[in-house]
């Protein structure tokens, strides 16, 4: 597999432009995509059933649960509640749709220096049609929790997810799209992190016809630290499209970007864009950006595109790296050159490639299941 490794002083270029495009809550503010548009040109917009252009009319059901341990409150509010939109404003045309088009949004609260013992659970089940939706996740200065959203089911969902990291926090959150086959989910996650407070990311997708996810992390304040981690399995037919942005807004913080994915079978489509944008405040910055992907069958592609935009040359590191490949030749020698079987070699290859991001995950029931599912795509792949 080849690395590939830059560090950039960025002025004014077709990048910078992209990153720094002002945000709205205003649809009309962003164009009808014709898929010619950098931001779109990887995705199959006759596929989105209409979220990016207003033709999806919420006329679908969804069953949202939210299962939050003693401490934690739940409300429903408007979008007229102050904390509703203060993490990031939507970036693309299906995001402000999904802002604009939302009823009620749900808002988990941790109260200050809290830490349940037990994971804020959300479940989303499609039951059909097309939905839209809002959660704020707001976490109080030094509180400790981790979050798990898991989506199943049927539908067209177009959500926005919100974390207000109070300074000091530390929040783990896990989502897990685990989706019917014929499902569309496009959803924008937006981090605002306090000063000294530590935010983890662990994506984890595996179904769906289309997956476009759209994970944003900035700073409110110095000192803290941003975790981004992805896996995913791309099946037969499968569009999964991860775009990154780690905003650093502010001095002395830090962050840290994987995602890994294998693909099989025909038309199995990964994409995964990574940017990183250094401010010009953003002094003593220390971040990286990898990308790996295993090709396990002919008729898959990979797209992956990272972006390192920096501002100021007074920063700790910076760097990014992205490989794509198939079976490592000499790991397969060499197991089976111990007795092992081809095909129980080849998925303990795909078993390690994974095994360091299902470990960050740090909830047992959720890795259990995922390495369960894990384990029905590989017997599937490789059969």
């Amino acid at each position: 597999m080849a690395e590939a490794q830059s560090i950039a002083v960025a002025a004014e270029s077709t990048v910078a432009t992209r990153m720094s495009a002002p945000p709205s809550y205003d649809v009309a503010d962003f164009p009808v995509p014709h898929g010619r548009e950098e931001e779109w040109r990887f995705t199959p917009l006759e596929r989105l059933k209409g979220l990016h252009n207003g033709t999806a009319v919420a006329t679908g059901s969804v069953k949202v649960e939210v299962s939050a341990p003693d401490g934690v409150t739940v409300t429903t509010v408007g979008r007229d509640d102050p904390r509703v939109g203060r993490a990031g404003t939507p970036v693309d045309r299906v995001a402000a749709q999904a802002f604009s088009a939302f009823e009620k949004a749900t808002v988990v609260s941790v109260p200050a220096e809290a830490a349940p013992a037990e994971p804020v659970r959300l479940s989303v089940q499609g039951e059909g049609g097309v939905t839209y939706g809002h959660t704020v996740f707001e976490i109080g200065a030094f509180a400790e929790v981790v979050i798990v959203a898991d989506h199943t089911g049927d539908a067209v969902r177009a959500a926005n997810v919100e974390f207000l990291v109070g300074d000091g926090a530390k929040v783990t959150f896990v989502s897990v799209q685990d989706w019917d086959d014929t499902a569309v989910h496009c959803s924008q996650h937006s981090a605002l992190i306090g000063r000294d407070a530590t935010f983890k990311s662990v994506v984890v997708t595996f179904g769906g016809d289309l997956v476009r996810l759209h994970p944003r992390v900035s700073y409110a304040g110095p000192g803290g630290e941003a975790e981004l981690y992805g896996l995913y399995f791309t099946d037969n037919g499968q569009h999964q499209e991860h775009r990154l942005l780690v905003d650093h807004t502010a001095a002395n913080c830090r962050s840290n970007v994987a995602y890994k994915g294998a693909l099989q079978g025909a038309d199995a489509h990964a994409v995964w864009i990574g940017d990183v944008l250094i401010r010009a405040a953003a002094t003593g910055t220390d971040t990286y950006e990898l990308n790996r992907n295993l090709v396990l069958t002919d008729g898959a592609r990979v797209d992956s595109v990272p972006n390192l935009e920096i501002e100021t040359g007074e920063i700790v590191g910076a760097g990014h790296a992205s490989a794509t490949g198939r079976f490592e030749d000499e790991q397969l020698f060499y197991l089976m050159a111990r007795g092992i079987p081809a095909e129980e070699a080849r998925r303990l290859v795909v078993r390690g490639f994974f095994a360091e991001l299902v470990q960050q995950i740090g909830v047992p029931d959720v890795e259990e299941r995922l390495i369960a599912k894990l384990e029905a795509e590989l017997a599937e792949a490789i059969a």
